[in-house]
């Protein structure tokens, strides 16, 4: 079939979408911040050939919401899986409601530099003003403060990664220095509510700029690689695919399979008895793998991805490795990442120029 192969990235937090999701996992619930089963989920999702997967997170304590009771920060998961893996992309989920973006581009740089350019960046919001008192901050409250907040926040970690250049680290032995101050340079941000002078203390990570990621109703298309878009149904995301303005587009799309022990209606069935699967105007399949390529098959000519969502993570991950991810590559609608290729390559993308790289050469013309 022809067209441009669809991207396939995996949300792998917790132990699925579900918030009873626990209450099916393969291990017990103690193994659950253990380094072996996130090496584990991640490994089955590196061989099946996904292109990425994506690392939730959250600050409040347990039982203060219906997400995952216990969990390790996204940013040291994703630190452990990129030294642990070889192909896959490696994005983690990190608001900048409340995060410091000097800290944020210095964490991003660090985790690109460890995965040798397979890092990405999941933009998100954080909107429980709970988590303002454990951040020891103020309240942003009202959505169009919490997108300051983001926008600023992003403008600010771009440009810092590319307050070094690409060759700023020298190592010259003959004059004793390891770094060309003239190719460092000072970002100079002012935003509303704080500014940010630079550089950074991270070397331009290898990729030039992470593979950004957002919600493009959160942060400006303009600042986005790629858009995370979302709808009940194909027309919903198509419609917000074809408004996204960004180089690519995934959908988000939540799924429940058939497994050789249950039908994915019996297993949500199951778990809605302890908990309802919230509803977040996403597309959700519940059924047979077969359905799921053909679905996937029709969000091809829609969008460029999709980040799937699976109920449990020990029971639709394999059936994902075992019958979807297979069947979509024989019939050439996805394609596994190569070995050696960055995450922007990955997905298409070009490795961006230095911003103050160019500036300084179109000063000298």
């Amino acid at each position: 079939m022809s067209g441009p192969a669809l991207h396939l990235a995996v949300e792998i937090d917790g132990e699925g979408a579900h918030p009873a999701a626990w209450r099916r996992a393969a291990h017990s619930p103690d193994r659950l911040l253990t380094p072996r089963q996130l090496a584990r989920i991640a490994t089955v999702a590196e061989n099946a050939g996904f292109t990425l997967i994506t690392l939730d997170d959250g600050l409040l304590p347990p039982a203060a919401s219906p997400h995952p009771v216990g969990r390790i920060g996204a940013m040291e998961r994703a630190a452990f899986v990129a030294a642990s893996t070889s192909t896959i992309g490696v994005a983690p989920v990190i608001p900048l409601t409340y995060a410091e973006p000097f800290h944020v581009s210095s964490q991003l740089a660090s985790l690109d530099h460890i995965s040798v350019g397979r890092a990405g960046w999941v933009v998100t919001e954080e909107d429980r003003p709970e988590a303002a008192r454990v951040w020891g901050r103020p309240l942003v409250a009202g959505p169009t403060a919490r997108a300051r907040e983001s926008r600023d926040g992003v403008e600010v970690v771009r440009a810092l990664w590319d307050s070094w250049e690409d060759d700023a680290v020298i190592r010259s032995v003959a004059t004793s220095r390891y770094l060309d101050r003239e190719r460092l340079h000072y970002i100079d941000f002012t935003g509303e509510t704080y500014a940010v002078k630079g550089p950074a203390i991270v070397p331009r990570p290898p990729q030039g700029q992470l593979v950004v990621l957002g919600g493009p109703d959160r942060v400006p298309a303009g600042q986005l690689d790629v858009a995370l878009v979302e709808g009940r149904d194909l027309t919903a995301v198509a419609t917000a695919a074809a408004a996204a303005g960004t180089p690519r587009v995934f959908a988000e799309v939540e799924v429940a399979l058939d497994t050789p022990d249950a039908t994915a209606e019996q297993r949500v069935a199951d778990l809605e008895r302890h908990a309802p699967w919230t509803d977040r105007g996403r597309l959700r399949h519940i059924g047979t793998a077969k359905q799921l390529v053909a679905l996937l098959a029709e969000l091809r000519v829609r969008v460029d991805g999709v980040r799937l969502h699976p109920l449990v993570l020990d029971e639709d991950l394999p059936v994902l490795a075992r019958l979807v991810l297979p069947a979509l590559v024989e019939r050439r609608l996805a394609a596994r990442p190569l070995p050696g290729r960055s995450l922007r390559s990955a997905l298409g993308l070009q490795r961006p120029a230095n911003r103050f790289a160019a500036a300084v050469q179109e000063e000298t013309r």
